[in-house]
């Protein structure tokens, strides 16, 4: 039986929040996006509830207000601790207020304070923000409305709960339907290019186009969606990479010369590289997370990640491979010369791979990492899987700022509730690209895409210049451009200070030496400024200058800092944008009639991944609001890991696992990973459904044990674990006239290896006999794999030909043939066996070719293998 999870009032009815309206403006690439929730209190005693809920790290949060009945309150920026104690004011002398501000540790997780809501009144709070939309490796935008939270996990030695995101105090819903409130979602796109599609992981109701060129369009979520999951939405226009620039007009009633007084241009460039040989030199190091949030489907698609990754490597390079949890591992001690050797020892220890190492603790593998030495003249390339769930953001991404100069960084954001102030921010100040792997995405070509980005030479020696009328000065509001990749978008925010004539055209000219070529990218654009946009603009270049500054304040903490951060809170207040030192506040000064009564604190759930415990709540009773994101107390004590202990198991850490739908298992029947004390071993044990009674209470009396009771004196004077000791024989001997006991290696089983295993990918088959330098052995295994007798392909071999070079032509034949499909996952690796084909010289080539098309019942050009 599912246990109720979040807070519910004293009559066990549910929290507050009733709805959630989000309207979705996208211009271009740029989306601004406003959300109305819905709160109605139904005690009868004053009400404070509180909701911790992700946003895009990128957001520009730029409007909050609240409507009491007719009543509208809009939120002003101030300084973060005095909104605070503004918002405790107000509640304690019986106001109405509402406080929205960022976490201290990730800038994607918010906190909404409602206080003092009378008994049965209803409130409407409108949240407003924008943000530019990244480009996917299908040249898609891809925008991404977050709704879970995953627990973020601490680091060992700096755990406290007032280091703690609230959300994670606030208790997991263990079932999607549990989520108490509901999601309507609208979206409006406009574009000056055609929009060919609109894509979702949801439910959609059919796109309408609202004009005959298609550049207009509207979309809905479906009727009746529960927001128990990230909502995204992947949207195509027909030539999208056009570089383009937008002017904004300042704000008319605002100081000259100030950023929101002044013009701003936001300038996205395309940068198209000349055709150039792909680097065969560089240090390849993977970080792959195992923490428990990894399990089932997430590991083996990073497993079978690794294959390919591995098997596409350039002769030549440098490798490791790196895996953390609460602790980390690595295969060999320092980055080795890739050969047929290192490859197979790497990928026997990756088979072996499993989401078993704990929490996720990134900052530690990062700094070993780090700290070896670079290889000279391979380029370190360093590529991260996680599911981003860390409570450290701000410190890992500093981390890879503070060591950018020796390498890039390509991160991968795993499945729903990843980070993104984590996957963008390291990839932004690693010099990398980022990618989101989430729902029914394949990891595969979206990992394979970054590593073509990190063979792509580094791209050095960037600079902007501007070409601007004499009376007009540019003030950047960016950070330099570290990085440019082909075909993906780099952005420049400036603000233009000084009169010019509305036909006045400003030039922006980007330099860059590739390979040792010279290039450069001009866009010429009008200064006229662009009508309907609002302050769209001007918020996107505030929420980039802030950024920055952030930044800056953290390198120097400790420091004198120059003022950084009363120039970001100045800034801030100016812009009307929030930040990390800042708060938006709105206090109900117009209610005449003083709340009466005690102020109870309600935490509002928010669609969790995995269940975590209650917390139990408190009355205010008129004593002063601690801050958002502070400490709270546990029921239960806490493991390592933030999440509660049962209490018979202190001494063992238990983690509830999760099922391949995501969400959290019912402790009776399901797996239990057990650390014990001393031991690195995880042992597993699973209670199987199809188990006998008898083998059932066995077990059931291990994994719970407060359902053991002692049948006589000696078994209560001994004890639990005595009882354990006991029992587990019985269970071992129950189970072993199965064909699923293994004698040599005794252990529970697992219901994945009770099940047949399902037959491995016949891609995945073919990728893992191909050897490091290209080629594929004649063997059994490779005619299996093309679906064919050994005896049919050693006949159907040219006599002339080459063993080898017939069982790489046959390979190649094959992955053009029938998996074009995927063509994005093998291309590299189908490159390199070109190449090795082109290096040997055979004769019969041609031959091969169409005995292979005869063999395999194909027609595949000999031109398209690239020979």
């Amino acid at each position: 039986m599912m246990r109720s999870c979040g807070l519910l009032t004293a009559q066990k009815e549910p929290v507050p929040l009733k709805s959630i309206e989000v309207e979705l403006e996208v211009r271009d690439h740029v989306a601004t996006v406003v959300s109305t929730l819905n709160y109605k209190n139904k005690e009868n005693k004053p009400l404070e509830a509180v909701f911790v809920f992700p946003l895009p790290g990128d957001a520009a949060v730029c409007h909050f207000s609240a409507k009491i009945g007719q009543t509208q309150i809009v939120a002003e920026v101030k300084e973060k601790q005095k909104a605070r104690e503004e918002y405790d004011d107000a509640l304690s002398s019986g106001q109405q207020a509402f406080l929205l501000e960022e976490s201290d540790q990730s800038p994607d997780i918010f906190s909404l304070s409602v206080g003092s809501l009378p008994p049965g009144e209803s409130a409407s709070i409108r949240l407003e923000y924008v943000t530019e939309l990244a480009v996917q490796a299908d040249d898609g935008l891809r925008f991404c409305l977050p709704a879970v939270l995953n627990p973020r996990y601490q680091p060992r030695g700096s755990f406290s709960l007032s280091l703690l995101p609230r959300h994670l105090l606030i208790g997991g819903l263990s079932s999607a339907g549990l989520v108490p409130y509901s999601l309507s979602f609208s979206a409006r796109v406009s574009s000056p290019r055609p929009i060919s599609k609109v894509e979702s992981n949801c439910s959609l109701d059919p796109l309408q186009y609202l004009n005959t060129d298609q550049t207009q369009a509207t979309v809905n979520l479906a009727a009746g969606h529960k927001f128990d999951r990230d909502v995204e939405l992947l949207i195509y226009y027909k030539d999208a990479h056009q570089p383009t620039a937008v002017v904004e007009a300042g704000q008319a009633s605002a100081e000259p010369g100030s950023l929101v007084g002044d013009p701003v241009v936001m300038v996205s460039l395309y940068p198209e590289f000349p055709q150039s040989v792909m680097s065969s030199c560089g240090e390849f190091v993977f970080l792959m997370d195992r923490s428990g949030s990894m399990s089932n489907t997430r590991i083996r698609s990073a497993r079978d990640t690794l294959l390919l990754l591995l098997k596409s490597l350039p002769m030549g390079c440098y490798f490791n491979i790196y895996s953390f949890g609460s602790r980390y591992e690595h295969i060999f001690p320092k980055s080795v010369e890739y050969s047929q050797q290192t490859m197979k020892e790497s990928l026997k220890k990756v088979e072996q791979m499993e989401a078993n190492l704990g929490g996720t603790e990134i900052l530690e593998p990062l700094k070993h990492i780090y700290s070896q030495p670079c290889i000279p003249n391979q380029p370190r390339q360093l590529f991260v899987f996680t599911d981003g769930e860390v409570g450290n953001t701000k410190q890992v991404i500093d981390l890879v700022k503070n060591n950018s100069d020796s390498h890039r960084c390509f991160s991968f954001g795993i499945g729903e509730g990843a980070s993104s102030a984590l996957i963008n921010g390291m990839a932004k100040e690693g010099g990398g690209h980022a990618q989101f792997i989430t729902g029914t995405d394949r990891m595969q070509p979206k990992v394979m895409q970054s590593l073509r980005f990190a063979l792509q030479p580094a791209v050095v020696d960037i600079s902007v210049t501007w070409d601007l009328p004499k009376e007009v000065s540019v003030t950047v509001l960016s950070p330099p451009i570290k990085t440019l990749f082909q075909g993906q978008r780099s952005l420049i925010y400036a603000q233009l200070t000084g009169q010019c004539s509305e036909a006045a055209e400003g030039c922006v000219t980007v330099k860059y030496s590739l390979a040792g070529h010279p290039s450069e990218n001009q866009l010429h654009f009008s200064l006229r400024p662009a009508e309907d946009t609002g302050l769209t603009v001007h918020r996107l270049g505030a929420r980039t200058l802030i950024r920055s500054l952030e930044m800056e304040q953290r390198e120097h903490r400790g420091q004198q800092d120059g003022g950084v951060k009363e120039k970001v809170v100045h800034l801030s207040v100016q812009s009307g944008v929030s930040s990390s030192f800042t708060a938006f506040i709105a206090v109900n000064k117009d209610n005449s009639e003083v709340i009466q009564g005690p102020l109870v604190r309600r935490n509002i759930p928010t669609a969790m991944i995995q269940s975590r415990p209650v917390v139990k709540s408190a009355l205010r009773n008129g004593c002063a609001r601690p801050p958002a994101f502070e400490s709270y107390q546990h029921y239960q004590p806490l493991r390592r890991d933030g999440c509660a202990r049962p209490p018979a198991f202190e001494s063992y850490q238990c983690l509830l696992t999760k099922r391949e739908d995501g969400c959290a298992r019912p402790p009776a029947f399901e797996s239990y990973e057990c650390l014990l004390p001393k031991r690195e071993a995880v042992v597993e044990y699973k209670c199987l459904p199809s188990r006998n009674d008898a083998q059932s209470q066995v077990m059931r009396s291990i994994v719970e044990p407060d359902s053991y009771e002692p049948t006589n004196k000696s078994d209560s004077k001994k004890g639990l674990f005595t009882h354990m000791k006991k029992k587990i024989p019985v269970f071992w001997k129950s189970r072993k006239t199965s064909a699923n006991y293994d004698d040599t290696h005794p252990k529970f089983v697992s219901e994945a290896a009770v099940q047949m295993q399902p037959p491995r990918d016949p891609l995945l088959q073919l990728v893992s006999l191909q050897e490091a330098s290209g080629c594929w052995l004649l063997d059994p295994a490779l005619a299996t794999a093309l679906g064919k007798t050994n005896k049919e392909v050693e006949k159907s071999k040219p006599e002339k030909g080459n063993n080898e070079v017939w069982a790489t032509i046959l390979a190649l034949i094959w992955l053009h043939a029938f998996k074009m499909d995927a063509k994005d996952e093998w291309e590299l690796l189908a490159m390199k066996a070109a190449s090795w084909l082109r290096a040997q010289n055979a004769p019969c080539v041609s031959e091969c070719v169409e005995a292979g098309n005869v063999l395999l019942g194909s027609s595949v050009k000999k031109e398209a293998l690239g020979l």
